[in-house]
């Protein structure tokens, strides 16, 4: 994996900017640590940064140009099955001069154009510069798995890897006041919007072109067959040995390294099927957890253990307190280059940055919860689909609900959270329930801005927003999963993944996200994945034998970084005295300061609820807001 930036001018003004590469391209270095390269050409200009996997030679650096010296490529990510396209273009005569996927990637564009993505099996963002048309052709691989932002204005079209990149190049730091209103929800900014005014995240499956005049073209090349309709699979037997099948031939796929490989194994179902099928491939393979020593509700280390036993895997566990957690925040917080509040980020950064002092490539298990129905909140649809008794008892305790306390940090109170939740839900809509169930913060907009900021709030573009996110949505229990795919998938997990395993240098894949698995899942019936006794019903059972049984048995566990506890003590002063301090928040003028009072008195209060993760969004938003626009 690498990090990539550019910049295509359209006119005297926008040339200005052409030497901003080089600072553009450094932004990018914890990306890529292993070398950089830049590209110059008349009204062009590209930056890699090198992350070595396949082919670690200098002839596989970047900037790549073919022979002819027309067309060259900077790319982020990996092309799984480049020896086989490799072996088709050797034969129509391109002669080779290394062994990496860049290569193979840039000459099978020169031949196929766009077309060239339909032929691949990878993650990756690219760009390919054509020096005769004086173009870029952008794209971005089926599922978002890899990040890239673009700019563009009158003077010149900016891309990158991250948006520091193109903060590099002197763009215009305007926030959009719909994004903030949508991360204020969700904590994270769905494509192709972010932060800022007129800087867009290319959608997941989608490729762009544009050449030196400003003409442009978009098109989406890849999307999930999805329908409602379409012809079910019909034999659970069958299913089940063609998702092995289709399983281990992805797994063995994403092994291919140059370097060492290894898995995260948190003891959950997903990597515990991905380390079980990738330990029958190579002589021992390396896995890694994290423990946590003060959190042994979310501790998962002896389940890892029971795995890695099973498949005598070279195991590393990496026990943490939450003094090791507290230690990272400051590094993730500023890393970061948009509001993203999933505080779990936390934990991902510190495992990347343990387990690349180990291998440089990881695999993983995520993308199977979206896929196979693995969630809590899709046995509570489920459950608001199919009403029932028991559901229709907890909607009428809803107002008795409401009162108790609640938090994500203990069992009971936990239990009671999501009770409450699930009430309300069952009083909603399927897309309004889905909105409100999607929601970390959910503030009211009219509540936590100001008057003056108000102006600038658009509640038609924000319903807007909305319906695109909820417009898949329908009878069928699959449209819920399509639904996550595109919304939580893309935008807040493999974000989270992407940028806390890039700003270690460490490459993760994802095994489940091959598009011939996420393809065959869409054709396969809601009850062989989820139904009233259990999740991910398939993959249990097609993995059953290769999963300790204490595996099969235990529910899903997530994790909570124990915010409540830190607001009370180590953080206790940013929040009052410096980012939700009175004075600032005045001067500020976005965010209502009686809000924000009656937030900190309930977060310090016997019964904080749901304060800790709205003051959670609003210190991640402050501080990527000072870091920004410099702030006194």
């Amino acid at each position: 994996m690498c990090g990539i930036t550019g910049i295509l001018s359209f006119s005297e003004k926008g040339n200005d900017y052409l030497n901003k590469i080089n600072s553009a391209t450094t932004c990018l270095i914890k990306r890529g640590p292993d070398g950089e390269g830049i590209f110059h050409d008349k009204n062009v200009a590209l930056g890699h940064r090198r992350l070595s996997i396949i082919d670690t030679s200098d002839l596989a650096a970047q900037p790549f140009s073919d022979f002819s010296g027309r067309y060259t490529i900077v790319f982020n990510g990996e092309i799984f099955n480049y020896k086989e396209l490799k072996e088709k273009l050797s034969l129509m005569g391109i002669i080779f001069r290394s062994k990496s996927d860049t290569e193979v990637l840039l000459y099978l564009y020169i031949s196929e154009k766009e077309k060239c993505l339909e032929l691949l099996d990878g993650e990756f963002a690219f760009a390919v510069y054509d020096k005769i048309e004086e173009s870029l052709f952008l794209a971005r691989d089926r599922f978002g798995i890899k990040p890239l932002y673009y700019f563009q204005d009158n003077d010149r079209f900016v891309f990158g890897s991250e948006i520091k990149s193109l903060m590099a190049f002197d763009i215009p730091k305007v926030i959009d006041p719909t994004s903030l209103q949508t991360y204020l929800h969700l904590n994270y900014i769905p494509a192709p919007h972010s932060i800022f005014q007129n800087v867009f995240k290319l959608e997941a499956g989608s490729w762009l072109k544009i050449n030196h005049t400003r003409k442009s073209d978009k098109q989406l090349y890849y999307k999930i067959p999805y329908s409602q309709h379409l012809q079910k699979f019909t034999d659970y037997q069958a299913a089940q040995k063609k998702l092995k099948g289709l399983l281990e031939d992805s797994v063995v796929q994403r092994m291919i390294a140059d370097v060492p490989l290894g898995t995260f194994l948190s003891g959950g179902i997903d990597s515990s099927i991905i380390t079980a099928i990738a330990a029958k491939h190579t002589k021992q393979l390396n896995t890694f957890s994290i423990g946590y020593k003060d959190e042994p509700m979310f501790d998962e280390t002896s389940f890892a253990r029971l795995v890695a036993k099973k498949h005598n895997t070279n195991h590393t566990v990496f026990e943490l307190s939450n003094q090791d957690l507290f230690d990272d925040l400051h590094y993730v917080l500023d890393y970061i280059d948009e509001p993203f509040a999933d505080s779990s980020a936390l934990a991902v950064s510190i495992l990347s940055m343990r387990t690349k002092k180990h291998v440089t490539v990881a695999l993983s298990g995520d993308g199977a919860d979206e896929i196979f129905a693995g969630y809590n909140k899709h046995a509570a649809e489920l459950k608001a689909r199919s009403g029932g008794l028991k559901a229709e008892l907890v909607k009428a305790a809803h107002p008795l609900l409401k009162q108790l306390p609640k938090s994500r940090n203990t069992r009971t109170g936990n239990t009671i959270r999501k009770l409450e939740k699930f009430a309300g839900g069952m009083k909603m809509q399927p897309k309004e329930r889905y909105w409100n169930w999607a929601k970390w913060s959910g503030f009211s907009a009219s509540n936590i801005f100001s008057k003056e900021y108000l102006k600038n709030i658009n509640e038609e573009k924000y319903s807007e927003r909305v319906s695109d996110v909820v417009s898949d949505l329908n009878s069928d229990y699959n449209s819920v999963l399509l639904t996550d795919m595109k919304l939580v998938l893309e935008n807040d997990m493999l974000v989270k993944v992407d940028r806390m395993s890039m700003s270690r240098s460490l490459e993760v894949r994802v095994p489940f996200l091959d598009h011939k698995i996420v393809d065959f899942a869409f054709s396969l019936p809601t009850e062989y994945k989820i139904d009233k006794h259990s999740r991910k019903k398939i993959l249990k059972d097609a993995f059953r034998e290769e999963l300790p049984a204490e595996l099969l048995q235990r529910g899903k566990q997530g994790f909570e970084v124990p915010l409540l506890k830190w607001f009370r003590t180590d953080l206790k002063s940013m929040i009052t005295n410096e980012l939700l301090q009175d004075d600032f928040i005045l001067e500020q003028n976005m965010f209502n300061p009686e809000t924000i009072r009656e937030l900190k008195a309930q977060l310090f209060s016997n019964n904080p609820n749901d304060a800790v993760e709205k003051v959670w969004a609003l210190i991640v938003f402050q501080y990527w807001w000072k870091k920004t626009f410099n702030a006194a």
